[in-house]
């Protein structure tokens, strides 16, 4: 076995009351929605105003809406599409992991369509400062990940290398916290810092594009190290299904950094 520093044995359950769990990964999720929309409403006072601190405050229950069922729904058409078709029930066990980024985005996409929509408020403009905020939430779910021993990172013989439990006795890359390194704390420090540049403010569309474009490098660089999923290992020119998804994206974004000066 290569040499391997100890995994932080953590109960995924913080503590029970009758049947009812709570979770370290229900309260990740949580803080990362909580967080994000703290942060939304504290960029809503950025001039020019776009939108009002309380569009903030009731996009959460939207945000929340669109994380977990598009979550969920992005992992049972992209990941394990054929077990859900014969297992339906275990559908709505969120609880045991199985969330996709690019579901949830989706979903937080078609929320924030419908929601500013109804709010009247300028959807790049709301998008912009949602993609600041965005990185708060995937950093928390990086390390629920991690804490699930889920989503490990490849064998390796680095002195960081853990043995996750239910992985087998190789040691691993601890890739959850290089996704909530880069996903989370590098991604959010570059678009944040961006948002205070007032000229990068004013291209609606904009930051959205370089969170887009950011998650889709920072997932596929982490993609080298982390271990594909069992049932569908390898796929396109060796790339995994995470990088595949990420292609689009990163189109998309590019498109978005740019649209404002072609427009012109």
């Amino acid at each position: 076995m290569l040499a391997a520093i100890p995994y932080p044995q953590i109960d995924p359950i913080i503590f029970e009351i009758g049947p009812i769990a709570i979770r370290w990964y229900a309260l990740a999720y949580i803080a990362g929605l909580v967080l994000g929309i703290w942060h939304l409403r504290r960029l809503s006072l950025t001039k020019p105003v776009f939108m009002k601190a309380d569009d903030a405050d009731e996009f959460l229950t939207w945000a929340t809406l669109g994380v977990i069922l598009g979550g969920r729904l992005g992992y049972i058409l992209f990941y394990k599409f054929g077990f859900y078709l014969e297992n339906p029930q275990y559908m709505l066990y969120v609880w045991q992991g199985g969330m996709s980024f690019h579901g949830g985005f989706l979903g937080v996409v078609v929320a924030g369509i419908l929601f500013t929509r109804k709010r009247g408020i300028d959807p790049l403009r709301f998008a912009d400062a949602l993609a600041c905020a965005a990185p708060i939430g995937l950093f928390f779910g990086r390390i629920a990940n991690f804490i699930n021993a889920e989503l490990v990172g490849r064998a390796t013989d680095v002195p960081w290398a853990m043995v996750f439990p239910g992985a087998g006795p190789q040691a691993r890359h601890p890739s959850q916290l290089y996704e909530a390194a880069l996903e989370g704390v590098v991604l959010f420090v570059i678009v944040n810092l961006l948002w205070r540049n007032a000229a990068f403010r004013s291209r609606p569309g904009a930051a959205t594009g370089v969170f887009i474009a950011g998650y889709a490098i920072a997932r596929s660089i982490v993609e080298l190290f982390r271990q594909p999923d069992a049932h569908l290992g390898f796929l396109l020119f060796g790339s995994t299904m995470g990088q595949l998804l990420s292609v689009p994206m990163f189109l998309v974004g590019v498109y978005l950094i740019f649209r404002p000066k072609l427009a012109t």
